[in-house]
Formats: C-alpha cells, structure tokens, sequence
C-alpha cells in the first residue's frame, strides 16, 4: 500500500531523483573522512576549494549532490542548478563510547537552516544496533523527533544507519562481524523503515572482503527489500569502484531504488594536483558516474511505488 506525501516532501524527491523517479546521488558530505584524505597541511580553504570542483563537474550528471555545512556551502552555490541539494543534519563521528554510539548535532545548523538555505531533502546519519536494547530505543525517539521536525518543514529526510560491534573485542572490519552484519542490516531497515523516515540509504549488507557469493549478495539484498517499508538506496562505503559497480547493480536488481554514493565515484581527485583533477573528474569520475546511472536506469525501483 504506498503512503500519501505531503507536497513539500514529493516535490523534494522528485527534485533528487531522475525524470524516472530514481535516485544517481553523489554523496560529498564527509568531514572527518574527507580531512583524513587530504594531506594535514591543507588549509581550510583549499579543502573547501576541491569540494567546490569535484562537486561542479559531477553535478552535471547527478540527480542531486549530499553536502555538509563544515566544507560544503560554496560547492552548493557552485553546483548545476538542476541537480537536487541533500544537506547532513549531524554532527560528523559519533558521541558515547565506540560499543555504544550515539548522534550528536550542531545547534547552529538546524532543520529550518537546511530548509532556508534551500536544499531539497535533508541526511541524517546514525551508527545504530538494533541489538543494543535501551540505546536503539533511545535512538529510534532521537529519529523520530528529526521526523518530525523535518516534515514539519516539509522536508523528506534520508536517513543512513551504519552498523557496528557492541563487542570491543569484534571490529567490524572482522570475519566474526561479517558473519553476523546481514541480519544486523536487514532487522536495522526493518525497524528504522517504520519510524516515518522517507528514504533509507543502507550500506551493503555483506561484507565483500569475506564473501564473494553473487547469488547471497541478491538474497540478502532482496531481504532488505522485503524488510523496508520505505525506498532504499545504496551507499558505497568506500569500496573500489569494480565492487560498487556489481553491489549496485545486484542492489537495484533486488529492489533498492538506486544509489547514494560518495568516495567509489571521486576519492582519487581529493590529492591530485588542480589540473589533474579536472581531468579525471571529466574522464573517470564522470564515466563511473555514467555506469551506475545506467543501472540505477534499467534497474532500480522508482521511489514513486512507495508514495
């Protein structure tokens, strides 16, 4: 059964997503991420300068661009004009210990800010366990309340949970993890689908460093299909371009409707020189960007069979 949306939120999904009703993001919010990437010297300036020029070339062909508030305001004015603008809500990181992680926010950068300064859909990001009891409740009220907020202003919110370990001793990045990070993913959209969010932005539900198996990759997809009662898109997580490439094309086949995806598009532009850099974005980062966009096409489900 699809869910009426105010006029507001449909206008905002339409203006960040294709003529087909599917979403080609580029994600450009990383903050800490991205300051990591760049030699420690670089000024302020400067860091604000190359998300400014990655953000220009690649909003040509994008459906819409995700932005911060920290390096991100310039490339906003600078982008295309018919590219749609998602702007980040929280704080960059985490809050509370690295077992249990709570979201934190900027109190100079609000939900009517985001609104006035004329983005189209608002991001959260949450790390978030749906086994962690007393603190997954707390975030789904915490969720809940930027619901509110967000539609009150008539603005969809994408919200993107990232799951982790409640054991210190299992790091994510682990065999044991891996084993247990599909059910985590599909239980995490299950539940946070029903909060009122309008659109999930999932990571991939295996871990490809520990399985290379197509046929589970479809399985576990279609089950986060199955578990949202949203639409949901595809974040690349900063895996190699070749492996985003088939996650997202298994993704959409299976029912994600289409991608949000940062680092496999552009990461190589961030440390080349200026002028190596408008190459490659109009070269390989463009190219990339075409490809996902065909399967996102061909495949993915329109967001309007929700709404």
């Amino acid at each position: 059964m699809k869910t009426a949306l105010s006029s507001g939120r449909w206008r905002g999904l339409k203006m960040t997503s294709t003529d087909r009703q599917k979403f080609t993001i580029v994600a450009f919010d990383q903050r800490g991420t991205y300051r990591k990437m760049l030699p420690a010297d670089t000024p302020y300036e400067m860091a604000v300068a190359i998300k400014s020029e990655v953000v220009t070339a690649l909003s040509r062909q994008a459906s819409a661009i995700l932005l911060d508030a920290q390096y991100g305001l310039q490339a906003a004015l600078s982008m295309d004009g018919a590219c749609g603008l998602l702007m980040a809500y929280e704080n960059t990181g985490y809050a509370g210990e690295s077992t249990a992680r709570r979201i934190s926010f900027d109190p100079d950068w609000t939900i009517e800010k985001i609104k006035r300064f004329g983005a189209a859909a608002a991001k959260m990001l949450v790390y978030y366990q749906p086994e962690a009891g007393a603190l997954a409740d707390e975030l789904d009220e915490v969720i809940r309340s930027v619901v509110e907020t967000c539609h009150r202003f008539d603005l969809p919110l994408f919200l993107e949970p990232l799951s982790y370990s409640l054991d210190a001793q299992i790091v994510k990045e682990s065999a044991e993890f891996a084993r247990r990070r599909p059910e985590i993913v599909i239980e995490t959209a299950r539940r946070l689908s029903r909060l009122g969010v309008d659109v999930l932005k999932m990571e991939f539900p295996l871990d490809a460093a520990y399985n290379r198996d197509l046929a589970a990759w479809r399985t576990s997809c279609r089950a986060i299909s199955d578990a949202s009662s949203v639409p949901w898109v595809l974040l690349s997580a900063g895996v190699d371009f070749e492996t985003f490439e088939i996650q997202t094309r298994i993704a959409c086949e299976a029912g994600a409707s289409g991608f949000l995806a940062g680092r496999a598009i552009w990461k190589e532009a961030v440390t080349m020189s200026a002028a190596d850099r408008e190459s490659f974005l109009a070269t390989t980062a463009a190219e990339r960007l075409r490809r996902l966009s065909d399967i996102a096409t061909t495949s993915a489900r329109p967001w309007t069979d929700f709404y």
